[in-house]
């Protein structure tokens, strides 16, 4: 009972498959020239030609990296120069925040936009504060509590601004690409960061969408790979399962939110009917699949313990944060006193689940805590 597809899930079948595929030949390096190197290069470039379908982009606007967190940190510290502005939330991920924080730390001014009790900033607010700073960093959803931001919204009033005064937008979609519809050009977005494994692929490949024009800093210096964006011999098998999960993403994006929607309030539901004293963080209406939830009066850290021990996979919040004393900054963001923040535990489904390991998944919730309150749940 798996209930932590936002950490990462299984490497697609299909995945496993191709690079299996690849592990029977010498892997060659891409830049060589002879025969074997063309080849390695051939799959590359396909590869990226799947990644960049995924967000209607085009291949040559797609940079491979090394995560999405190295995506992120691109894409702030290869645009954002010392005295300049960035705008951006508290909720972001961690290499957003602590991007930021560098940036800060070599010059650069960081403003932090108001939030909503959901997590939401006010799309007139934010084109408001964000004229004439260098870059907008605004996450597609909160992998934490499912909150979606009011990007097409923002980037059509960013649109409207004089050519001297609009921020670059760069938009963390780590969690988004695999559930939502991402179409770069027909939105604005600059810059968008994406992770393979969190589509399927297996850990250590992400990528970074830099729309045509943008100029880009490159923080690996070295060789002249990926239009000399990004130094280093490129992680081809990692490449060609990314390119393998980007199609299957594109191809069965709508069945697959749907299904992950209706298992996340099939789980809410259940809860919500046979557990007191618990209350829903974040948008109803937010990510598919994600479920963040408050135990009253519990710790989350423990409830995960006795969780795992019944057999179900959850988290308190972001596995970047795994191991941290601390309570969730996402949730102090919002408001939550420290206690309240500790109470909460994430849900997030993927497609792999269905409604009996929901309701087996559940069960053991419900025992769980009732024995975390000495009694009834």
């Amino acid at each position: 009972m798996y209930l932590d597809h936002n950490a990462g899930g299984r490497i697609r079948a299909e995945v496993a498959a191709a690079i299996r595929d690849w592990l029977q030949q010498p892997v060659a390096n891409p830049s060589s020239l002879h025969a074997a190197g063309r080849r390695a290069r051939d799959a590359m470039e396909a590869a990226r030609d799947e990644v960049a379908a995924l967000l209607h982009a085009e291949p040559a606007e797609i940079v491979f990296t090394g995560s999405g967190s190295e995506a992120n940190g691109l894409a702030i510290l290869g645009t954002l120069g010392c005295g300049e502005r960035a705008v951006s939330t508290r909720i972001e991920h961690a290499s957003v925040l602590r991007n930021l924080e560098l940036a800060a730390e070599r010059g650069a001014q960081v403003e932090w936009l108001e939030l909503d009790a959901t997590g939401a900033v006010s799309a007139a607010d934010t084109i408001r504060q964000a004229r004439g700073a260098r870059l907008l960093s605004l996450g597609w959803a909160n992998g934490e509590i499912g909150t979606r931001q009011p990007l097409v919204a923002v980037a059509a009033g960013l649109a409207e601004l004089p050519a001297a005064e609009r921020p670059l937008l760069h938009s963390d979609a780590v969690q988004a690409a695999g559930l939502e519809e991402i179409d770069v050009g027909a939105v604005g977005i600059d810059l968008l960061s994406l992770s393979g494994h969190k589509l399927g692929a297996p850990a250590g490949i992400g990528a970074l969408f830099v729309r045509r024009g943008v100029a880009l800093i490159s923080q690996l210096r070295g060789g002249s790979q990926e239009r000399e964006r990004r130094a280093g011999t490129e992680n081809l098998l990692g490449i060609i399962g990314f390119g393998v999960a980007a199609r299957l993403a594109r191809e069965g994006r709508s069945a697959r939110q749907a299904q992950v929607q209706a298992l996340r309030d099939r789980l809410w539901a259940g809860l919500s009917q046979r557990v007191s004293g618990i209350r829903r963080i974040g948008d109803p209406a937010g990510l598919a699949g994600t479920l963040a939830v408050s135990f009253i009066g519990l710790r989350g850290d423990g409830l995960i313990v006795a969780l795992d021990s019944a057999g179900v996979a959850a988290s308190t919040g972001s596995a970047c944060a795994a191991g941290a004393p601390e309570p969730s900054p996402v949730l102090l963001a919002l408001g939550h006193d420290e206690d309240s923040a500790r109470s909460v535990v994430r849900f997030s489904i993927g497609s792999d689940l269905d409604a009996a390991a929901i309701d087996d998944a559940l069960e053991a919730i419900v025992a769980v805590v009732a024995r975390a309150r000495g009694g009834d749940a």
